[in-house]
């Protein structure tokens, strides 16, 4: 029995990704809907095993931490793709640019004049209470006033099929990998869609990562050396950093591979040696990047780091400091810094956010609990937050009180009505699973934005947890060019 759109149950009241009604896909994805349909159930089943086997041949995997232990799991993929159309994405890259323009425009008004607080735009109580604020950073400049240069955007889709920014991630985000490996298992399994439909590429991202980290280099003329600094072999994103490492031909260090000598330069220890480092593309948290101005006992930085890096030395990607604007508390205030800064209208839209530190805002949320998603301003990955409709009474309760005693760490949103897409499920059925999209915006001297991104989808049937170690899954994003066909 081969995929029947007909039998395809649409949910109601949610955008599909790539069927409109009962038995009609979307235009963009209706040569891969025509090919689906095509196959059997023993070819759809053999597709499936040829990409768990890819998966496992790759080494692709991620990393759970459960009870003190790390456990390693293969990739969990799905071989239906998601299908944007290239004139939407357009548009939404455009707004991508704009958004994190404005945002490095902002972190470095904050370590410079402060502006935007003088002017009363945002309280300067917020950056006062702010975890990620570093005084450590005041005054520094780094290459074109970029502080993150590395940038995952959470978007996700609502019932009117309007993207909408659910997060900015401008601390370590990650993820990438998995979509430069998702579309290689995808060529693997579906290459006879490749020849016939006009997907735009996503294997240039190490090229331009490359060249933007080249663009920070202290020392002009000359071909700098490049590090990827990791916490190790035991961190969850380890398998991305040394994949990116080696697809840049950078070299993958740690803290004890890196010395800052009396000159305020950094150095790289090597057989031949000791060699100095440009650029470090840093994976660790600010807080352990340097032990003599940071956590005093982190044995993952490098001692006199953020000397070199004051000093104009080296380049730190993302520079430390950068993650004041990843704060779900600022995320609220982002239509505004656009405005303020570059005096436009925003091009993609925020979810409707509830700060808790108002009052009336406040009251609104306590009263809604059960209707909406509370999340505390610095988490990440899905952790310490409330999913109201899916909550018990004590939960809300529990949460109620966090608020209440820290109404600046929590704010609130309505609980969205996410997009799904057709993710298969036993040998042959597609159901709908909820999905969202991260794509991945960098800026130096240029800017540049992935075509399409990690599209992150929750594998079971009703949940809105799309993170992997949350049992969430991925697919791959293709953006279609529907006016360029393929003779």
């Amino acid at each position: 029995m081969s995929i029947d759109w007909k039998e395809y149950e649409l949910p109601e009241g949610f955008y599909d990704e790539l069927i409109s009604s009962p038995g009609n896909a979307r235009q963009p994805a209706r040569q891969l809907a025509n090919y689906l349909a095509s196959l059997t159930e023993e070819e759809i089943q053999s597709r499936k095993l040829a990409a768990d086997s890819t998966i496992k041949d790759m080494g692709v995997s991620f990393t759970v931490y459960m009870d003190g232990s790390n456990i390693d799991r293969a990739w969990p993929f799905d071989i239906i793709p998601r299908v944007i159309s290239s004139n939407q994405w357009e548009k939404t890259a455009a707004g991508l640019k704009q958004r994190l323009k404005a945002l490095n425009m902002f972190i470095d008004d904050l370590y410079h004049d402060q502006k935007i607080l003088k002017d009363g735009i945002i309280p300067e109580f917020v950056l006062k209470q702010s975890s990620n604020y570093r005084k450590e950073c005041e005054g520094v400049s780094p290459p074109f006033g970029v502080w993150a240069n590395i940038c995952g955007t959470d978007l996700v889709r609502d019932k009117d099929g309007q993207f909408y920014v659910l997060e900015d991630n401008l601390r370590v985000p990650s993820g990438v990998s998995y979509m430069l490996e998702n579309r290689s298992i995808m060529k693997r399994v579906l290459p006879e869609v490749f020849e016939k439909v006009h997907i735009a590429p996503v294997g240039d991202y190490p090229e331009n990562l490359f060249s933007m980290l080249a663009s920070l280099s202290p020392r002009k003329g000359e071909r700098p050396v490049i590090a990827v600094l990791t916490p190790g072999i035991y961190n969850s994103a380890y398998f991305e950093h040394a994949f990116l490492a080696q697809r840049m031909g950078a070299e993958l260090v740690e803290g004890s591979d890196l010395v800052v000598d009396k000159d305020d330069c950094v150095y790289m220890k090597t057989i031949a040696g000791l060699e100095r480092v440009d650029v470090i593309y840093r994976r660790i948290d600010d807080l352990f990047l340097d032990p003599e101005v940071f956590h005093k006992d982190s044995v993952l930085g490098v001692p006199g780091l953020m000397r070199a890096w004051r000093a104009g030395n080296v380049s730190l990607a993302n520079a430390p400091g950068a993650g004041v604007a990843d704060d779900k508390v600022i995320y609220a205030y982002v239509p505004q810094i656009i405005k303020y800064y570059l005096g436009e209208e925003p091009l993609i839209p925020n979810v409707e956010t509830f700060l808790c530190y108002e009052d009336k805002q406040r009251e609104y949320v306590l009263a809604n609990l059960d209707k909406l998603v509370v999340k505390p301003a610095n988490e990440s990955g899905g952790y310490g937050m409330l999913v109201g409709p899916h909550s018990t009474k004590k939960e809300r309760e529990t949460f109620a009180e966090l608020i209440k005693a820290n109404p600046r760490n929590y704010i609130a949103q309505p609980t969205l009505a996410l997009s799904t897409a057709p993710t298969l499920v036993g040998r042959s059925k597609a159901e709908p699973r909820h999905l969202d999209l991260r794509p991945f915006i960098l800026q130096g001297k240029d800017t540049y934005v992935t075509t399409g991104g990690l599209t992150r989808v929750a594998m079971k049937k009703g949940s809105l947890v799309v993170n992997s170690s949350q049992g969430g899954g991925s697919k791959d994003t293709w953006i279609v060019d529907t006016s360029a066909g393929k003779s």
